[in-house]
């Protein structure tokens, strides 16, 4: 794998997908709610795969309920039944997407020696799969800026997929240690805030590289 200034082979890089279905676990339902039959799962990946659709093609506006519904082939009250509002649709395709990016990143992890290198390098390869589809991007964080308490599970969802990732990328065989758990915390903030930053037209790209970078270094204090 290449450090992380050095771009990653084609292979290597990861991508949000406007298209493709989701994998098995985004079509699980949310914790604590009975399994999904084969035909619910399925439901679920359609309604999934046609609001990622139109929020790649038209950012957050583009996503409209009744157009999800006609997309994905399920009725209007169907849909509801599974995703009450729009922010919780959103949300639950940014759970798939950073699934989906984890995935790949335990597919082709970084191999730099030090864990705060490994971190930076996972964080900037799923930055640029964001990037690739600015859209969908955006629409996905102003879900998670437009969430509220009634979509409080699903973004603890969200929240502990980042977290998963930054400790893929570390590398260790054993639990993180409480220093390491709150660094990982700290990252996941400036994760999320370099993205807002970056979608506002705020920071450039290379700021958002260089945020990354220096909140990795996290890992390296004592």
């Amino acid at each position: 794998m290449p450090s992380p200034t050095t771009p990653a082979s084609p292979s290597a890089r990861p991508s949000v997908s406007p298209s493709a279905g989701p994998s098995a676990s985004p079509a699980s339902p949310p914790p604590g709610e009975p399994p999904l039959t084969a035909r619910q799962a399925e439901r679920r990946r359609r309604i999934l795969r046609a609001a990622t659709a139109l929020a790649a093609r038209g950012g957050y506006e583009a996503v409209q309920m009744r157009e999800v519904a006609e997309s994905a082939q399920v009725a209007l009250g169907t849909l509801y039944r599974y995703f009450p509002s729009k922010v919780h649709l959103l949300v639950a395709v940014m759970l798939e997407q950073l699934q989906g990016l984890q995935e790949h990143i335990r597919r082709h992890p970084p191999t730099d020696r030090e864990p705060a290198l490994r971190v930076a390098d996972a964080l900037t390869r799923a930055f640029h799969a964001l990037q690739r589809e600015p859209l969908l991007a955006e629409a996905m964080v102003r879900a998670l800026s437009f969430a509220d308490r009634s979509v409080g599970a699903e973004v603890d969802r969200v929240s502990v997929a980042t977290g998963q990732l930054i400790l893929d990328a570390i590398g260790q065989s054993g639990p993180p240690s409480e220093s390491q758990r709150a660094a990982v915390r700290v990252i996941e903030h400036t994760w999320h805030s370099a993205l807002v930053a970056w979608l506002s037209g705020r920071a450039s790209i290379a700021e958002v590289r260089a945020d990354l970078h220096t909140a990795a270094r996290l890992l390296s204090l004592p």
